[in-house]
């Protein structure tokens, strides 16, 4: 069986949990099928784990076109190398056009993995301008007509059939994100983060991610306000979607700084050696998503031996297990697909206090972290991710029938 899997994201340039479920999901996939992968960005290696990998830039006619319109163009670069292929499965709206025209164009069945939701992220209408609604179209159009659709959580699966409620629910399977907990392991080095500017003497929140409306991180830095003044804040941060959230981001840190000490932000993309290095020094992670399908970062975090803190929304309750890996703090959400809080200064301060009984409890913070990775080594491994991911392939091939 060939499958052809596209992608926006692919090694070396990853930048969000979908690049790395694919990342992962390649590596043991090519043991099992004939695997190919299109990847958008510049050329890559040809040969990963046995997957044979093509890369395509954007066209040079579309250099100035709205990035809607850039990631369509990219679509149609793609469908010439899909001709062979049993079966072609698309992740994320950016790529999902050049799997419904495949599909099309071949006569092959079109899984697509849902990792994030057009309809509840309104906030990227500040991107994209008018190429929002472009995307939306896109989306719409490829989960109405996909053979099947892979929700990374039972969570994520209510959300698709809310949201396009013209899909067949029985084409909508949860097949949850992983973790390679051989990669990701405890691994404490008290020098190599106070090189990073943490002080591994004292207790610390730490967040990683992207700097999206989606991630909660104005929420996090009114939260941090509130924390025992010893408690050190670690932002691993991303760039700012729009020059909006970048600046209520800076006036944020600012405004913390004045206040205490502690607060460090890390700007660059850290190599996971380094991350884990963070992860693993951390007395808490914090993840305060308005908006998460799974959350592979506390995944990783659980991996790493850290508790959780995170928000109660999304596809986290089924990765955070209250009480015993982290906490989870109550989010009551407005209806309007942005996500925000009914009560933003009480999820501030619910948030505030579930960092606090955890930051303060280094015994029981490391009793968490503890069954965090036995959790992501017995629920979340890529082996038995792929295997789900196969059953879904040959329910939708013919001949599998």
């Amino acid at each position: 069986m060939r499958v052809d899997i596209v992608s926006k994201e692919f090694p070396p340039e990853i930048y969000g949990g979908a690049g790395v479920h694919v990342a992962e999901l390649s590596r043991v996939l090519a043991e099992h099928v004939d695997l190919h992968v299109h990847a958008f960005g510049a050329p890559r290696p040809e040969d990963y784990h046995g997957a044979v990998v093509r890369s395509y830039g954007v066209p040079a006619e579309l250099g100035a076109a709205n990035p809607a319109v850039q990631t369509l163009g990219t679509d149609l670069e793609i469908l010439q190398g899909l001709a062979g292929a049993d079966l072609v499965h698309s992740h994320t709206w950016y790529a999902n056009m050049a799997g419904h025209l495949g599909s099309l164009l071949y006569g092959i069945p079109h899984v697509l993995s849902a990792h994030s939701l057009e309809p509840l992220r309104p906030w990227k209408a500040e991107q994209l301008g008018g190429g929002y609604a472009v995307s939306s179209w896109v989306e719409k159009t490829a989960y109405d007509a996909a053979a099947a659709i892979i929700a990374v959580s039972e969570g994520m699966r209510q959300d698709i059939l809310r949201s396009y409620p013209e899909v067949d629910p029985n084409k909508v399977r949860v097949v949850h994100n992983g973790i390679d907990v051989d990669l990701w392991r405890p691994d404490t080095d008290p020098e190599g983060i106070r090189a990073l500017g943490i002080d591994p003497d004292r207790p610390s929140v730490v967040f990683v991610g992207r700097n999206t409306r989606q991630k909660g991180v104005p929420y996090l830095l009114r939260a941090a306000a509130l924390l025992p003044p010893e408690v050190q804040l670690v932002l691993c941060l991303g760039a700012a979607d729009t020059p909006e959230l970048a600046a209520e981001t800076a006036v944020l840190i600012e405004e913390l700084r004045e206040h205490r000490s502690g607060v460090v932000v890390i700007e660059r993309m850290l190599p996971r050696a380094e991350l884990i290095k963070v992860l693993s020094s951390a007395t808490v992670f914090a993840c305060p998503s308005i908006y998460e399908p799974l959350g592979i970062v506390n995944l990783e975090a659980m991996a790493c031996g850290t508790a959780v803190v995170a928000s109660a929304t999304g596809g986290i309750p089924e990765v955070v297990a209250p009480g015993l890996t982290g906490l989870l703090v109550p989010l009551e959400q407005v209806s309007d697909g942005t996500g925000t809080p009914l009560d933003p200064n009480g999820f501030v301060r619910d948030f505030a206090a579930a960092l606090t009984e955890v930051v303060t409890d280094p015994d029981r913070a490391q009793r968490m972290g503890e069954a965090g990775r036995r959790r992501a080594t017995e629920e979340f491994s890529w082996s038995s991710i792929a295997a789900a991911t196969l059953e879904v392939y040959r329910s939708v091939l013919p001949e599998a029938r």
